[in-house]
């Protein structure tokens, strides 16, 4: 079912790159209903909720597109900036979410989505990857403390004797030093390393208990599809469904690009199974929202679950069957996501691999490399992938009328050219 020996890879190799995966995504399970729970929806109900929409969309996925690639709500745009933006109830926030949704798997049925990939140049796809790469890692620098705010220059060094700075550091040493010995798991077998010390050294400890009973204080959010429509119809939230669209579409699609790039899964500049494989999201955000989360997207993390030798779809149903878990096991998770030295490693070196891709840029033409540019240093620094991705659009076929080179550019950017500089300039992002 998931053609292992066409993809080189074995059983074992993918349920380790899925236990890589998880762990390193895991953290949005507190994360989210944290965020959440302040916009008034229950902690436990965004809990589960996630769990559900990352389930729904990471099975998908894995299922029938076959990659290794984990859905989960995503940071970049949430119910609570909805609520906050527009002082509405958080019912009606989800309501746009569902609707952002069902219009999504409607675009995602068509071929927009599969012809959105061809038309991305090639120099903006491998700034997608180089970029995401960069972005992991300074997520991971930050997690730790390695990297902290600073109010004159934005970021600094942080106190490197800081015991969970030490820690952080000891386990990367440890992963490595194991990936540079091409130690098959070194990604995984490096947080197990780290949670050992941690648990040994004091910093990680389950005083919560190790289970709990997962349950939805509010059952369904949403109950009746056509309420919700109605709900974004009565409050004008057009703008609202539309942010969400543009930032999840390209989201997901740039993320999946990059990743698919990093496992080797594209074919000729195409996504084999693209239309199953962008239908995981939009399924992910519409279940999610019924039950109370934001909307889902491509995970970036999936690129430690690939580091670690994870190729099909066998990496999604282990990362799956982990989240089933998690939803007893809330308070072991978060102990152990809670503490970011365990899995942020995983993300620096993972973002080291990624920034390979800076090599495929063409650098010896400007027209070619300032975008890319753009979109490599804007992720990190915007906190967006669909930001960097933005400011790339904009910039590519501007730069190619200016060159006299604007029939070679794809229609499709210049129309998200426009979208783009329109979302950026008037909402919410």
């Amino acid at each position: 079912m998931f053609n292992l020996k066409q993809n080189n890879t074995t059983v074992k190799t993918e349920l380790m790159a899925g236990f890589t995966t998880f762990l390193t995504m895991v953290y949005i399970v507190v994360v989210n209903p944290d965020i959440l729970s302040k916009a008034g929806i229950p902690f436990d109900q965004v809990f589960l909720a996630t769990i559900i929409a990352a389930v729904v969309g990471t099975l998908w996925m894995a299922l029938f597109a076959n990659y290794p690639i984990a859905i989960a709500p995503g940071m970049g745009l949430n119910a609570f900036s909805v609520v906050g933006n527009n002082n509405v109830d958080y019912t009606v926030a989800l309501s746009a979410v569902f609707v952002a949704g069902i219009i999504f798997v409607i675009l995602s049925l068509t071929p927009f989505r599969e012809k959105l990939i061809l038309a991305i140049p090639e120099n903006l796809k491998h700034g997608i990857t180089a970029g995401i790469g960069l972005f992991i890692a300074f997520i991971g620098l930050r997690q730790t403390g390695i990297i902290v705010d600073n109010p004159e220059n934005l970021v600094g060094l942080g106190d490197l004797k800081s015991p969970t700075v030490i820690l952080a550091l000891v386990g990367l040493a440890i992963t490595i030093i194991l990936f540079s010995l091409n130690v098959k798991g070194a990604l995984f077998i490096g947080m197990i390393a780290t949670s050992i010390i941690a648990y040994f050294t004091g910093f990680l400890s389950f005083d919560n208990g190790i289970m709990a009973t997962p349950h939805l204080p509010e059952g369904l959010i949403i109950s009746n599809p056509f309420t919700a429509f109605g709900d974004v119809i009565q409050h004008g939230l057009y703008a609202v469904v539309f942010s969400f669209l543009l930032v999840t579409i390209f989201d997901t699609t740039g993320t999946m690009v990059g990743v698919a790039e990093q496992a080797g899964l594209m074919k000729n500049n195409k996504l084999p199974k693209a239309r199953q494989a962008l239908l995981a999201d939009s399924l992910g955000t519409s279940v999610g929202a019924l039950f109370g989360t934001s909307p889902t997207t491509a995970f970036i993390e999936s690129t430690s679950g690939v580091a670690a030798g994870g190729r099909t779809g066998l990496t999604g149903v282990t990362v799956s069957v982990l989240f089933i878990l998690s939803a007893f096991f809330a308070p072991l998770v978060s102990s152990i996501s809670g503490l970011s030295a365990i899995t942020a490693p995983a993300l620096i070196i993972v973002g080291s691999l990624m920034m390979g891709a800076i090599s495929d840029v063409k650098w010896s033409e400007f027209d070619e490399a300032f975008p890319a540019f753009l979109v490599i240093l804007s992720m990190p620094l915007t906190s967006s992938i669909a930001t960097g991705i933005a400011l790339g659009f904009i910039s590519y076929p501007l730069l190619k009328l200016v060159k006299g080179k604007g029939k070679t550019v794809h229609p499709l950017v210049y129309v998200f050219a426009v979208l783009f500089l329109y979302q950026l300039v008037f909402l919410p992002h």
